[in-house]
């Protein structure tokens, strides 16, 4: 990536005409995407909405201040933008991420009664409801990412054993389990609506669309916001937003940050850590509930 940012640094100084400080800056903060990206082996072609709010969470992690983390992302959207032009990437994944003006806490995660009605909408009397109700269950069941998702392969299930294996970042593999509800809805789909979806046709991926094809993450996207919608559910709904909610009740429920860590497939602890102040809730409850002059 590292002639891809000369490229763009140079395009900066004889199209834009900025200030030196100005270049300096734009360079400082691509080069720590760079790193970001060297660190989980993701090549350029790889970069999406996801890698880029990874990245951003990791650079909370490790203390950046909301403004200098916003000015970061101007940086990286411009940068992205440029190579759309320059025809090397087919879209800008920054386009829909806001800045983070004030990110003082954990992004925002759905309640408990929010993810309950959230898994009720899909209508389970269609293939495609329950397909969808399969998503929605193995999504909040295992904090995958999207891209993730939409990737499950045949070959990944383990369904007798109660767990999957995921292809992540940098092609590695993780084991993450399905709880009893993501278990149920993924039987009932594999032996009923995804024969009907395919129609004779053959695929190796799990969840498939009308045409018998993997879905796109844009296309998930469009299912998860119109249930968000269906259910009445004011916070804006986004992929994202269950991965954060999986991370977040697992710790409220008692869970410790090394599993969580193993099961979102972060590769570095640090990235794990914006869910720390959720441990340190608890311990003050825990303390005030048990210690004798608390």
């Amino acid at each position: 990536m590292q002639s891809e940012i000369l490229s763009y640094i140079n395009y900066i100084k004889l199209e834009k005409g900025l200030a030196k400080n100005t270049i300096e800056s734009y360079g400082r903060d691509l080069r720590k995407l760079q790193t970001h990206l060297e660190k989980r082996r993701i090549l350029l072609k790889g970069i999406s909405r996801e890698v880029i709010l990874d990245f951003l969470e990791s650079l909370y992690s490790k203390g950046l201040d909301p403004r200098s983390i916003a000015r970061i992302l101007v940086s990286v959207r411009d940068f992205l933008q440029f190579l759309v032009f320059e025809n090397l990437l087919k879209e800008n994944p920054c386009q829909e991420i806001e800045s983070p003006a004030v990110w003082k806490s954990l992004p925002k995660v759905l309640s408990f009664e929010e993810i309950d009605l959230l898994l009720a909408q899909p209508d389970v009397r269609t293939d495609l409801g329950i397909r969808d109700k399969a998503m929605l269950e193995v999504l909040y069941a295992t904090g995958l990412r999207v891209s993730e998702l939409i990737s499950i392969a045949l070959e990944h299930l383990s369904l007798d054993m109660g767990y999957l294996n995921c292809v992540g970042k940098g092609s590695k593999v993780r084991v993450v389990p399905l709880g009893r509800s993501a278990l149920q809805s993924l039987e009932v789909y594999l032996k009923s609506a995804r024969t009907h979806l395919l129609k004779n046709r053959i695929s190796s991926v799990v969840f498939v669309n009308r045409r018998g094809e993997m879905l796109t993450r844009q296309g998930f996207w469009k299912i998860l916001r119109a249930y968000g919608r269906q259910a009445g559910i004011r916070t804006e709904i986004k992929p994202h937003l269950l991965r954060h909610s999986f991370a977040t009740h697992l710790l409220q429920r008692g869970a410790d940050l090394r599993s969580v860590q193993l099961m979102l497939g972060h590769a570095d602890i640090s990235t794990t850590q914006i869910y720390t102040h959720i441990l340190k809730d608890r311990l003050k409850n825990i303390y005030r509930q048990h210690h004798p002059r608390a």
